[in-house]
């Protein structure tokens, strides 16, 4: 029998979980205290259960998990209510708003048992995936930087700050790419709109043998972008997701002259060929997957709760106005 997802949250992001969850014949119910969003999502989807209550789903005996799309102040509570009722639990980023809920809620999944999926979903984009393989075959040879801007003018934010919404999927990947996490962080931003709430953020990371990478993000921007650059010894990769080409390879050398001086030979790019497919349907895939087979996912608790670790490090040196912190 194919697992039942109930869905909490039918806001911005939730109705394309509801959209895919549904094409998968896994849309169980869904939940939201607005009841015009969540009723317009069950009229969508052929009368799909409706409650503006989510422990109607927690106490629903035909819902096997949770996919919580709710304010990010509110995934820690949810989550864990979710996980005590004895359901599984896909959580959209971030897993929570400090390490420490993170790592409460990472504890109990384990003690009981349950899947704990975070919603990072560029770890399941075709472009990033291909891009750690081009890392791990050495085709760029060794890592030096990393960086990525993730910048937009659209949806604007007062419950929480730039770091925190746009940040964490960038965070994920590098990390992964990298394998490590980094040993140092710093961060700095501007406050323009509201006070005390971040529109634009650059967070710094420094990992071991000299590999850095920073985060540029904004919502303040005249256009959008969400690009990320790998420059290695051999080569240069570039994913672009705003672009038709997803990713591009730049095997751009280096010569030194008379052993001195560093030049340039520039090489043309080469788009490298990416498996067609919407990253938040193969997320979602995985994650139907795990409840059956009951393997870790990909992007678990454990691994978001590294990237919280990381949010939480560069929250706290924007508020020490950049303060080189460890992690």
């Amino acid at each position: 029998m194919s697992k039942k997802i109930g869905l909490i949250g039918c806001g911005y992001w939730g109705k394309n979980l509801a959209r895919n969850l549904h094409d998968m014949r896994a849309l169980g119910a869904v939940c939201d205290t607005d009841r015009e969003k969540g009723q317009s999502v069950r009229k969508s989807y052929g009368g799909v259960p409706f409650t503006a209550s989510y422990r109607d789903i927690l106490d629903d005996a035909a819902i096997d998990a949770a996919a919580i799309a709710t304010p990010a102040a509110t995934h820690y509570a949810i989550a864990k209510e979710t996980i005590e009722s004895g359901k599984d639990v896909f959580v959209e980023k971030p897993l929570a708003l400090t390490a420490a809920e993170g790592k409460e809620l990472v504890s109990l999944a384990e003690r009981k048992g349950r899947v704990l999926m975070v919603g990072h979903v560029l770890q399941y984009h075709p472009a990033v995936i291909k891009l750690k393989e081009l890392i791990a075959e050495g085709r760029l040879g060794k890592v030096q930087y990393i960086y990525s801007n993730r910048l937009n003018i659209g949806k604007l934010r007062t419950e929480e700050n730039i770091l925190w919404s746009f940040a964490p999927h960038d965070i994920s990947v590098i990390l992964t790419l990298l394998g490590a996490e980094p040993e140092r962080v710093s961060a700095f931003g501007g406050c323009y709109l509201n006070t005390g709430i971040y529109d634009t953020t650059l967070t710094s990371m420094e990992f071991k043998n000299d590999v850095k990478a920073h985060i540029f993000v904004s919502w303040l921007h005249p256009f959008k972008e969400q690009k990320m650059v790998v420059v290695g010894s051999q080569a240069m990769a570039v994913f672009n997701d705003t672009a038709s080409d997803k990713l591009l390879l730049y095997p751009h050398k280096i010569e030194w002259k008379n052993g001195v001086t560093p030049i340039a030979q520039k090489a043309e790019h080469e788009p490298v060929p990416v498996e067609k497919g919407e990253p938040l349907r193969v997320e979602l895939r995985h994650f139907l997957e795990c409840l059956t087979s009951g393997k870790t996912p990909r992007t678990d608790g454990n691994e978001g709760l590294r990237v919280l670790k990381v949010l939480e490090a560069a929250e706290n040196a924007l508020t020490r106005n950049g303060d080189l912190l460890r992690v």
